[in-house]
């Protein structure tokens, strides 16, 4: 063992503990594994985001329209839309957020299902996708 491996002291209970150097590269190997386990797991969960999905309306709204509020309303009611025919994507309504309109929609359309996106609350259908697309990265 070399010198500078041996904690300085006399062995003392009041002695304060000096990690010795190896002792030092230890942790530091240890964080920069965790570092490393922990980046792909970001990324992972970075594209589960964009692939998640929020049905429009979620199931216990199915059959009905959205209007211009995002509101739920009986169909055939004047001026509201049917419920898409495929759940969005996270990266889609982000995309939409930011300007976009979603997919096979009008921008009317796009706007009023946005609202409702917006109107989501735990629990229902597609909250937590939502949720995790407004999460600051």
């Amino acid at each position: 063992m070399e010198n500078s491996d041996i904690p300085v002291g006399n062995g003392t209970e009041n002695d304060e503990a000096i990690p010795s150097r190896r002792a030092m590269l230890a942790l530091g190997a240890v964080g920069v594994s965790a570092a490393l386990t922990i980046r792909p797991a970001f990324a992972q969960t970075a594209v589960s985001v964009m692939n998640c999905q929020i049905p429009v309306p979620g199931p216990t709204g199915a059959g009905k329209f959205i209007d211009t509020n995002g509101k739920l309303v009986p169909p055939g009611t004047k001026g509201a839309f049917p419920g898409a025919s495929r759940p969005f994507t996270g990266e889609e309504v982000k995309r939409a957020f930011r300007g976009q309109t979603l997919p096979g929609t009008s921008y009317k359309q796009s706007q009023a299902y946005l609202q409702y996106i917006r109107r989501l609350q735990a629990g229902q259908s597609g909250f937590t996708c939502f949720a995790s697309i407004q999460m600051p990265r």
